[in-house]
């Protein structure tokens, strides 16, 4: 059978339009999930929170007896480092983990006790969109058991320029000036 003008128009619009490399790491990897931030303020995690920005993501929660504290102090040092760029350019996030547990409260309490400062934001999801927001962040281990334990939680920053659709990652613990330079250097 030949292929008729008729049939390339029917399997042009049958085929999927090409998606930008920038909207298939949006689709798989930044949901646009609501939250809450420890302010109380109602926000969507794509929409206002990353795109078109420079951000810097961790997951914690507020009593946690392991390397959340430490790693907030340490990203408090680089909140002070990077100065009045976050909150202007860059932007911070740490997400809570439990859910359940925590509350806008509770963050709140949390930030004012590490003296985080302005563009640095605590946020809170229902369970379930916290667990799809982890995991598309890629926040996981391989082991499933080890994945499902929430106290047992990676102690990563991950950073990136949305519009670039340039993501690093480094450990939240890594020193301070080395986080600052190599988010300097990675997003501008």
């Amino acid at each position: 059978m030949p292929v008729t003008r008729r049939h390339l128009l029917t399997a042009l619009a049958l085929t999927p339009p090409r998606l930008s490399g920038r909207e298939r790491i949006r689709r798989q990897h930044l949901p646009n999930l609501p939250l809450r931030t420890h302010t109380g303020r109602h926000v969507r995690f794509y929409d206002d929170l990353v795109k078109d920005k420079k951000v810097i993501i961790n997951f914690m929660y507020a009593k946690c007896d392991g390397i959340c504290v430490p790693v907030t102090m340490n990203l408090a040092r680089v909140q002070r480092l990077l100065g009045e760029r976050v909150g202007r350019d860059i932007f911070m996030y740490s997400i809570t983990l439990k859910p359940a547990e925590d509350s806008v409260q509770s963050l709140r309490e949390y930030a004012r006790q590490h003296r985080t400062g302005p563009g640095w934001q605590f946020l809170i999801g229902s369970p379930a969109d916290t667990e799809q927001l982890r995991r598309a962040l890629g926040f996981t281990y391989a082991d499933p058991a080890e994945d499902a334990d929430t106290s047992n939680h990676i102690g990563m920053l991950r950073y990136g320029v949305e519009p670039l659709t340039r993501w690093a990652a480094c450990p939240g613990m890594a020193n301070p000036e080395h986080i600052a330079r190599s988010i300097l250097w990675d997003l501008g």
